[in-house]
């Protein structure tokens, strides 16, 4: 007898509904066997940490957690400052492609249906959970909301608010009245009280719990705890402090030719230093630097807990920063320049089939993780093409061949009134070589050698005997501004 419409709409349901039920438990058996993901972000850490070398910060549980896994020394970020930093990793796409160059503009307004990072770990059956700053939100003014967060990323997300946050009032800020805001000032304060009631430490316990929960349902998961520290204002509880006495300090070295032919739109702090006496300059480096002691001191709590819970052995932990920051190198403080100690950040993996493996002097991206975590986990790729490249080769061997450069970038604004106008600012990063230009070129060029000046105090963009090396590096960088 030959079906009725009725039975033939629901026998196609009723497959449907067979095939989802199957699509699901795929996705879900397929999370059960990948590893999980802790994702730990500094926010405005630079390379003062003890496994880098060469600083007196105290980091002892970053330097563990490099120890067991792979460190990688020259790691940079796409765009020196926290939005269109963040945005560039997790979607895995460019500031170009993305369009975002301000702290305003959100990734969607672009590209509306992309999937993210963490979005694609959610849609594979990982339990996908954010605490604290992921996607950018302004420090400290939207501390303790969601600020720009991407909700379609998360199944949760938590907004800790501590005692930094309340106690604003009693911050030392030092640039009052030059049009700073308090996320952009000078500013330090050595708080009473635990580490408990900073932001931070609310934060560390909040990922403890759900870690604890996770445990106990055995479910699979993507937990990033994004930490404020050392942004700006530079806060910690009085024995961060007390680990850097002010007179054991010692400024950024300004040799006396430092800035010679550097094109003056490279420049973003004018004058040099915000004009400040030293001894402030030194409270702001000392606040700094206990900030980041206090970081560690809370990533040592989250992998004390991995380990109690049985957790450590099948979890990748990923540990970065949002970019780099200057300590008044070249003048300069902060972010949005093109100088390495702005770009360049520190990039951490460990976990299963990563352990011990060591130090990686190859240049890799920010843009490299999506598609390195994509690997380890074994997920479907994004349907819209990932613009990094996956670090697993360099994770099984650090020292391998890994020719590819990495390209870092910075709007500027000339000219006044109706006279102005916004120009792009891309800078190139080899193993040996920086090379930048401003408005490609017609605002000035810089180029620095890395093995005879580390510290990038010779410009050697007019040197005629760098001929060859110049023309390489402008055709790296016509390479990324074609695509």
């Amino acid at each position: 007898m030959k079906p009725s419409d009725g039975q033939l709409q629901f026998n196609a349901l009723s497959i449907l509904l067979a095939l989802y039920v199957l699509a699901a438990a795929v996705r879900t058996d397929a999370a059960e066997r990948a590893p999980n993901v802790l994702f730990i972000m500094s926010d405005d850490c630079n390379v003062n940490i003890g496994c880098y070398g060469d600083t007196p910060v105290k980091t002892p549980n970053i330097d563990r957690l490099a120890a067991r896994g792979v460190k990688f020394d020259r790691a940079y970020c796409q765009y020196p400052l926290c939005n269109p930093s963040r945005a560039s990793l997790f979607t895995g796409l460019r500031p170009d492609t993305i369009k975002v160059y301000d702290l305003q503009k959100n990734f969607r307004s672009e590209r509306p249906h992309i999937t993210t990072l963490p979005q694609l770990f959610k849609n594979n059956g990982f339990f996908s959970a954010r605490v604290g700053k992921m996607y950018h939100y302004g420090v400290p003014r939207q501390i303790g909301s969601g600020g720009m967060d991407d909700p379609d990323s998360w199944d949760l997300a938590i907004n800790p608010r501590g005692r930094d946050k309340d106690d604003e009032d009693d911050i030392h800020v030092l640039t009052r009245g030059t049009g700073t805001t308090l996320g952009f000032s000078m500013s330090w304060l050595d708080m009473d009280g635990t580490d408990e009631e900073q932001t931070d430490g609310q934060g560390t316990k909040e990922s403890i719990r759900l870690l604890e929960r996770f445990a106990k349902e055995k479910r699979p998961f993507f937990l990033g705890m994004g930490y404020f520290r050392p942004h700006t204002p530079y806060v910690a509880t009085k024995k961060w402090f007390d680990l850097y006495p002010k007179e054991s300090l010692v400024l950024a070295n300004r040799p006396k030719n430092d800035l010679l032919n550097v094109p003056e739109i490279a420049l973003t702090i004018k004058p040099a230093d915000y004009g400040l006496p030293d001894s402030d300059l030194k409270d702001c480096k000392r606040g700094y630097f206990a900030a980041i002691s206090f970081v560690d001191s809370e990533v040592g709590k989250l992998l004390a807990a991995l380990d109690r819970l049985g957790l450590t052995e099948n979890t990748i932990v990923v540990f970065l920063s949002d970019h780099g920051y200057m300590l008044g190198e070249h003048g300069q403080w902060q972010k949005q320049l093109l100088f390495e100690e702005s770009n360049r950040i520190p990039l951490i993996f460990a976990g299963p089939g990563i352990k011990g493996r060591g130090n990686s002097p190859r240049t890799v991206e920010m843009l490299d993780i999506y598609p390195t975590l994509v690997e380890l986990c074994g997920l479907p790729k994004p349907k819209h093409k990932l613009e990094g490249k996956s670090l697993v080769p360099l994770l099984t061997n650090p020292q391998g061949k890994n020719n590819r450069a990495a390209y870092s970038q910075v709007t500027r604004t000339i000219g006044k009134g109706a006279d102005a106008r916004e120009v792009m600012g891309y800078s190139v990063r080899t193993e040996r070589w920086r090379y930048t230009e401003w408005d490609s070129g017609n605002e000035g060029s810089e180029l620095y050698d890395h093995v005879d000046d580390p510290h990038e105090y010779k410009n050697l963009a007019k040197d005629d005997a760098q001929e060859k090396v110049i023309t390489e590096m402008k055709q790296l960088l016509d390479q990324l501004r074609k695509k």
